[in-house]
């Protein structure tokens, strides 16, 4: 991992991304790229004279001073950081942002009571990112010290669109040298399924991802639980994972892998950092 790129708008949520990122700055060797999004009108940009360009440039000038307190942290001495003052109004700019830079990783801060659903960002634009960014999308709920991804939990329902989600995730947790825990959550009713049923539908797509190699067979859980939440969770704390990684479906909103607002819920209620990669 080369690049970290951490949207901020100098919160205390804001402050959990940046910590998060700086602990893996360090452990990786990293950069960090640090965006505050404006959103000033355009209106107000394309003036060429009076009160609306000095506004404008005051919003700027100020953006940039208060880099100056915020970044102004211990954890951060060593590490070396970009600073980028962007007029983006649409957070699925950050993608474009995030390509540009050759970004790896992109981490957000979330309120850890209400989710994504109410962000520290106007809207719910970490959701928005989460929707539309093609590089993973790391989001922290609480502050973290000396954060590491050692144990990660990859939620999956071992359909074959999730292929490029599952080898990107088996991609990035290597470099950062985590132990994977590829989990299936059987439930009860219609959609119970037996052992049998379940191993073959996982050695199908394992056979398929891997190009005919089955040796991540040995990190598949098979996990029964009454809920697909309640499984990610319970499985989740009972090995103590560090993160929960999930599939996303950018085109139906947020983490859209199981059906209806599954992802979703994981996302929004989990505890743990959680992290997306696009299907």
């Amino acid at each position: 991992m080369k690049k970290i790129l951490v949207p901020v708008d100098f919160s205390e949520y804001s402050e959990y991304a940046l910590q998060a990122a700086a602990s893996i700055a360090k452990q990786q060797n990293a950069k960090i790229i640090v965006l505050h999004m404006l959103g000033l009108s355009e209106a107000v940009l394309t003036k060429n004279e009076g009160q609306e360009v000095a506004e404008a440039m005051y919003y700027m000038k100020l953006a940039e001073k208060r880099f100056k307190t915020f970044l102004d942290k211990e954890y951060l001495k060593g590490i070396q950081i970009e600073e980028t003052v962007q007029n983006y109004k649409i957070f699925s700019e950050v993608n474009e942002v995030a390509h540009e830079n050759d970004a790896d990783l992109i981490i957000m801060g979330s309120h850890g009571t209400t989710g994504l659903r109410e962000e520290v960002f106007i809207g719910s634009n970490t959701e928005k990112v989460v929707r539309t960014a093609d590089v993973p999308v790391l989001v922290i709920k609480k502050p973290v010290n000396d954060f590491k991804i050692e144990e990660v939990v990859f939620a999956c329902d071992f359909k074959m669109e999730n292929i490029r989600p599952y080898l990107n995730a088996v991609k990035l947790f290597e470099s950062l040298g985590a132990n994977i825990h590829l989990l299936y959550v059987n439930l009860p009713g219609e959609r119970f399924r037996n052992s049998n049923e379940i191993e073959e539908k996982v050695k199908e797509f394992l056979f398929k991802a891997e190009s005919g190699n089955l040796e991540m067979l040995d990190k598949v859980v098979y996990y029964s639980d009454y809920s697909v939440e309640r499984g990610v969770f319970n499985y989740s704390n009972k090995i103590n994972a560090d993160a929960i990684a999930i599939p996303t479906h950018g085109r139906r909103g947020l983490a859209h892998f199981f059906s209806g607002s599954i992802g979703e819920d994981i996302a929004n209620h989990a505890t743990k950092p959680v992290i997306t990669f696009k299907i």
